[in-house]
């Protein structure tokens, strides 16, 4: 990885509608996102010839290169575990352009979760191994599954529902701001937090996140490319996955510390290949998912030390003018949630000076994929 050190950048970002219910199918919205970002960074179609999605992602290579009217393809990739993989997306094409497999990759998720079915209610497939061990004891969701590490986490180290209402709070602050959040409208109180029915205590209807239908996508190019493109670029400055030893799911309770999740090990490899730290990050995108990942990843990335996650998100830490601003367009929780790729583009719009919820001369950005499962981070600049 220290051969893409800001070697590649994101050239183009777009986006669909957000909301519960689209008519148009996943094919479609991905062709829409896709088009806008090519667009965005005044690129033809033709000229794309490197592809990365999810493995869960329903649009594949061949049909989406068709509608969409790619030139040849001479490397794709799909990357695993569900929201775990949307940095790692961007990260295979950096390597792709970076060591000339490839001159302009489209990285792009597209999902119909709100209209559509959850993965965990089609009882008629086969449990994979390790919900063998879960599912039949009534870990059913994945909501379940953090809820359990959540408790765990309070009880160590003395994390509260204030801590987690500090999460919720910043990201509804920041949607209220984004007009293309689905919450933008819909402010958040301590009160209706506090008074909200449980999802999977101590995991209540706020720390939970959006089920939304929509389509994002960005363009990665190489340093040289990016110069002539129509938009700043923001350069994909360093990039890691990780998935620890003896990992098992989102309970991870085969480790010898089931707190010590992905982000740990997709953190030193991240920070390893970077030119700064933590402390020079301006503003993150953090995998929200659930509002407990948000103090479990300030932990895992180095933000603040073991067990002082909850605390970190006192005073407004969180919020524009805090220690770090985090999830400015509303993330997982109040903008929408697509496995995470909303949080890639708006790390982009921070960094190139166009975010809903700016944060004054941002020029860092950390973007995290799914902390709990094998995950994948970014970090993001504009310094040329």
């Amino acid at each position: 990885m220290a051969g893409i050190r800001d070697a590649t950048a994101i050239v183009g970002i777009g986006q669909t509608l957000f909301a519960r219910r689209l008519d148009e199918d996943e094919k479609t919205l991905a062709c829409r996102a896709v088009l806008a970002a090519l667009d965005d960074a005044g690129i033809a179609p033709g000229e794309v010839d490197a592809l990365a999605s999810f493995t869960m992602e329903e649009t594949d290579e061949v049909e989406l290169a068709k509608a969409a009217g790619f030139g040849d393809l001479t490397f794709f990739s799909k990357v695993g575990y569900g929201g775990g993989g949307s940095c790692a997306t961007v990260a295979h094409l950096a390597s792709a352009i970076a060591s000339g497999q490839a001159s302009v990759g489209v990285a792009w998720r597209s999902r119909k979760r709100g209209s559509g079915p959850r993965p965990w209610t089609n009882t008629t497939v086969q449990l994979p191994t390790p919900a063998q061990w879960t599912r039949p004891f009534g870990l059913l969701r994945p909501a379940d599954e953090i809820a359990m590490l959540t408790r765990r986490y309070m009880h160590e180290y003395g994390a509260t529902r204030d801590h987690l209402f500090n999460v919720a709070l910043a990201c509804r602050n920041r949607a209220n701001q984004n007009p293309a959040a689905v919450m933008y409208d819909r402010p958040l109180t301590r009160e209706m937090y506090m008074t909200s029915r449980w999802i999977s205590e101590p995991l209540c209807l706020f720390d939970n996140c959006l089920e939304t239908d929509g389509a994002l996508a960005c363009v990665v190019v190489s340093r040289e490319r990016a110069r002539d493109c129509a938009r700043t670029p923001v350069y994909v400055h360093s990039a890691a996955q990780g998935l620890p030893a003896q990992h098992h799911g989102m309970v991870n309770y085969w480790n010898d510390d089931p707190l010590t999740g992905p982000a740990w090990t997709a953190a030193r490899h991240l920070w390893k290949h970077a030119d700064f730290t933590p402390e020079d990050v301006d503003v993150a995108q953090i995998y929200d998912a659930f509002s407990a990942l948000i103090p479990l990843s300030l932990e895992g990335y180095g933000f603040c030390g073991r067990g002082e996650g909850g605390a970190f998100t006192e005073q407004g830490a969180l919020e524009i003018g805090g220690r770090l601003p985090v999830n400015t367009g509303g993330g997982g929780l109040s903008e929408a949630y697509v496995h995470g790729f909303n949080l890639i583009t708006e790390g982009v719009k921070q960094l190139r000076g166009t975010s809903t919820a700016q944060v004054p001369g941002a020029a860092t950005c950390l973007v995290t994929a799914g902390e709990g499962v094998p995950t994948s981070a970014l970090l993001l600049t504009n310094r040329s």
